[in-house]
């Protein structure tokens, strides 16, 4: 009788065993599955820049919150702000290209033009801060197909937007409005792409930035950079 009921014991000890190991296991996955769907990614973007002022404000308010974005940046604007320029690439944001002229006439002017834009940005950020960009952003937005398939064959990113805080959008926006409009404007969206700008008439996007990394932070967003 004893013999028989340590078997039993030994018999449904193993399969307690079994049973933790399989559904610790299905936990396991259903707790890896719902951190993977629920994952949520912004990446903040800047145009247009550098500027003095601006781009700076915003530099000091990434490096206090640790967080790292991109800037697509305007050749022309560079000179007399190198040390800003290289400031972006130090604190280890990614440098892309936007335009050298932001002169839409001329950038739209021909293929010959357009890639002569391109590899004359390039150059700028390449000179000043040794890094190669590998991003692009079209000035003024739009698919441009012609222009897309000259850029891919030069191994660049072409970064669009799917977020924007309104700094173009709405004349004469306050702080507030501005990151009322980046919250609006990524609502249910995995993956934000937010379009901002820190040439110098943009001070509000500089002053919106804290409660915008804030608002995304709180409603559980990773901050990535391209």
């Amino acid at each position: 009788m004893y013999k028989r009921s340590l078997r039993i014991a030994v018999i449904v000890f193993f399969v307690l065993l079994v049973l933790l190991a399989h559904f610790g296991g299905r936990m396991t996955a259903v707790e890896s599955f719902t951190f993977a769907a629920e994952k949520r990614e912004v990446y903040l973007t800047f145009d247009d820049g550098p500027s003095t002022v601006v781009t700076n404000r915003i530099l000091d308010t990434l490096a206090r919150e640790n967080v790292e974005a991109t800037f697509f940046v305007v050749g022309e604007r560079v000179r007399g702000r190198e040390s800003t320029l290289r400031r972006i690439a130090e604190e280890g944001h990614t440098l892309g290209v936007h335009s050298n002229t932001h002169r839409y006439g001329e950038i739209y002017a021909s293929e010959e033009a357009f890639l002569k834009d391109v590899t004359d940005c390039a150059a700028v950020i390449r000179r000043v801060t040794g890094l190669t960009p590998t991003c692009y952003r079209f000035p003024g937005g739009g698919t441009h197909a012609r222009e897309r398939a000259l850029l891919e064959k030069l191994g660049y990113r072409i970064v669009s937007w799917n977020a924007v805080c309104g700094d173009e959008e709405i004349p004469h926006a306050d702080a507030a409005t501005l990151t009322a409009t980046a919250l609006s404007t990524a609502r249910g969206k995995r993956r934000v792409v937010l379009l901002m700008h820190d040439s110098a008439p943009h001070a509000a996007t500089a002053e919106a930035l804290p409660a915008i990394i804030e608002q995304f932070r709180q409603d559980g967003y990773v901050f990535c950079a391209f």
